[in-house]
Formats: C-alpha cells, sequence, structure tokens
C-alpha cells in the first residue's frame, strides 16, 4: 500500500471515524482505523461491532493495499504536521507516514482480524434537508435515556410518516420528552425504527464537522428491519438499529391546559440559572409560579446549605394562576434548543407534565415532568 494526500483531507477523514474507534479490552483491534486502497479511492474505516463509519478520501494512489493503526496515535501525529502533502506506505507491517521534514512509522496490525463491515441493505430511502435534520437531531438527544435498563428508551424514535412528508424524532428518559417533526425532502414510504443513542449523537458529530456553505444540502437515509445506513458528502455511516417497540408516547402530552404563558426565553434562562445556585444537590428543584394578575413568571429555590432565591419575569399570563416544581437542568436542557426568542409554557397543574414550545410553531415540545412536593 502506498498512497499521497493532502494533510488537510487526512486530518478531516481521521476526524471522522475517531468518535467510533475506541479502546476494547476484548477486542483490542477496535482501536484501530483501516485504511484500505483500491484502484481509484481510498478510505478510513472505523466500527465498534454496533456502528461503522467509512470516511472517503482524496488521494494518488500508487499502491492499493490496505492496514490498521491505532487511531488516535495516527489523528494526534497528523494533526501535528506542517506541511501539506503527506506521503503513506505500508512498509513491513509499519506504516511510514512522511510530511516535508517529519516522518515516523506506526506498528499496526493486518486487516485480517479487522471485522467485516456489513454492506448496506438497500431497502427504504429518504432524503432531507441537512441543517434541519442536524437541528432536529440536537433538539431530542438531551432526553436520551442514559442507561440500558429499557433499550429502547437509550434510543431516538425515527417515525417516517407519508401524510404530511414528515420525519418525527422522539426521546424519553422518563423525566422529560422532547419531539420534534421535520421535513422530508424524498421518501413516501412510512417507516418506525429506534436509532441507538450513541448513532444518532455520531450522526449529529459527523454532520457537524461537515456542515457548511460547500457542503452537500442533503442527507440520505436508507433503512431495512435492522439497519440504518446514512450518506452525506463522502461519509457513510452503518448503524445496528434497536430491537423493539418505542412507547406510545403521544399519550402522555397533555391536551387541555389551564394556564398558557408567553415569555422571553434568554430571560428565563438567567432567571433559572441564579436559581440554581441555591438547589438541593440531587433534587435540583426550581419553582415557576405564574401570575395572571401581575403578568408575570416567579422563579424561586431553596437549599438547606446555601440558603434561597426569589426572583420575577415579566410574561403574558393567560387562564388560572399556576405554579410547579421542576428539574431546573431538565428545563435549561429544553430551553436551549428552543430557536426563537420567545416561547410557550402550557401548565394544568402542579402534578402534570408541563409543555415548552416555540412561540413560532418550530414542530418542537418539551415536556417535563413535575417534582412531587
Amino acid at each position: 500500500m502506498k498512497f499521497s494526500c493532502l494533510k488537510e483531507n487526512l486530518s478531516k477523514a481521521l476526524s471522522l471515524t475517531i468518535g467510533v474507534a475506541g479502546k476494547n479490552v476484548n477486542l483490542p483491534i477496535l482501536g484501530n482505523i483501516l485504511i484500505k486502497t483500491e484502484e481509484s479511492k481510498t478510505e478510513i474505516i472505523a466500527t465498534n461491532l454496533e456502528l461503522a463509519v467509512i470516511a472517503s478520501l482524496r488521494s494518488k494512489i500508487e499502491r492499493p493495499g490496505s492496514f490498521t493503526v491505532p487511531a488516535r496515535t495516527l489523528l494526534d501525529f497528523v494533526n501535528l504536521l506542517s506541511g501539506d502533502k503527506v506521503e503513506i506506505e505500508l512498509i513491513n507491517n509499519e506504516l511510514s507516514v512522511k510530511c516535508g521534514k517529519s516522518s515516523t512509522k506506526i506498528k499496526g496490525a493486518s486487516d485480517e482480524d479487522y471485522p467485516v463491515i456489513p454492506s448496506p441493505e438497500n431497502d427504504t430511502g429518504f432524503t432531507l434537508g441537512v441543517e434541519e435534520f442536524k437541528k432536529g437531531l440536537n433538539q431530542v438527544l438531551p432526553a436520551v435515556a442514559k442507561n440500558d435498563i429499557r433499550p429502547e428508551l437509550s434510543g431516538v424514535y425515527f417515525g417516517f410518516n407519508k401524510e404530511p412528508k414528515k420525519l418525527v424524532m422522539a426521546t424519553t428518559d422518563s423525566y422529560r420528552l422532547a419531539e420534534k417533526k421535520t421535513s422530508l425532502k424524498q421518501g413516501d414510504d412510512e417507516k418506525q425504527v429506534i436509532v441507538p443513542g450513541r448513532t444518532a449523537q455520531e450522526i449529529s458529530r459527523i454532520l457537524s464537522l461537515l456542515g457548511g456553505e460547500e457542503g452537500e444540502k442533503e442527507v440520505r437515509l436508507l433503512l431495512s428491519d435492522n439497519q440504518i445506513v446514512l450518506n452525506y458528502d463522502g461519509v457513510q455511516l452503518i448503524s445496528r438499529l434497536v430491537e423493539g417497540k418505542y412507547p406510545d408516547y403521544i399519550q402522555i402530552i397533555p391536551k387541555d391546559f389551564k394556564t398558557n404563558c408567553e415569555f422571553n426565553v434568554s430571560q428565563l434562562i438567567k432567571e433559572i440559572k441564579a436559581a440554581s445556585l441555591f438547589t438541593t444537590t440531587g433534587v435540583n428543584a426550581v419553582s415557576l409560579d405564574l401570575n395572571v394578575a401581575s403578568s408575570s413568571v416567579g422563579v424561586s429555590s431553596t437549599s438547606t446549605q446555601t440558603g434561597e432565591y426569589m426572583s420575577e419575569i415579566t410574561a403574558d399570563v393567560r387562564g388560572e394562576e399556576n405554579s410547579i416544581l421542576l428539574n431546573h437542568r431538565y428545563v435549561l436542557d429544553g430551553l436551549a434548543n428552543v430557536s426563537t426568542e420567545t416561547a410557550e409554557l402550557d401548565l394544568v397543574n402542579a402534578d402534570s407534565p408541563c409543555v415548552f414550545r416555540p412561540k413560532s410553531g418550530d414542530d418542537y415540545v418539551y415536556i417535563v415532568m413535575p417534582i412531587r412536593k
């Protein structure tokens, strides 16, 4: 194997795959990336058995071949190079890397022990606008369950609907729920799958790295019964899906409310952050008091260790006087993903879930369960 490429392109391809390669006690080779050159292309490949990322690399190939080397070692070295052109050659089971006056030999392993990357099972295809898809994914990711006690909750629900042409993404960890609807450019089939949370995070990371005015404007998703494949701008991601059925979360979202409130997002974030300094660790309870008469939202908290806090912001409050006790971390996660200056809060009572949503109908809802008093 022998080829040359631009340092910038090599660094980018390695950065796109490094998130998947990691330490594995049982299979150390998973900490390596596979460099594979054929007659007309070079690919950088990483996998953790559940998920694989393949990044195409522009290069001038002199001799095809393949080899695996520690992903982090190669990326860290390449990022320290000061030249533009990198020459890579496999010599006696070592990867020779030269750039300008710098050179190194990295010990690696044969590709014979590297896991076989499954071929995509082209079944059902959908196309989405990349910016809208990335934004929607980031809006729902905070509510993914962090443990695998219920595997389906540690994933992101993807519901592809024929009418209207929408992708519905939803997540819940039983304490809060996020749902985002985004438009489909192409794809008429109906399909419901659960994408692993780790895969969704990796998709978000890859789209962020590749984002920009020069990148492609659309992302392509392919779905089979047990696999999702993402194709975007020279990168292919292949992942297993979570088995099982996602819970019917729609029934959790209240339909009728007693109090509606319009508020300035940045002001409420500021007050909740201040109140969070005076909450009991582990409970993180902040009280929101919706006052119709004074057109305000009171924000308060108390802690036996640090003291107490009280403040209020001006808001348009309609309906009944109401109050609710919420985990400030959950509220801040939701408000951070509201892209409008003004948002709405809908309340039933202190014991029912409350709903946050952008003012201008962003097709995003964020539900938080109350802390029982």
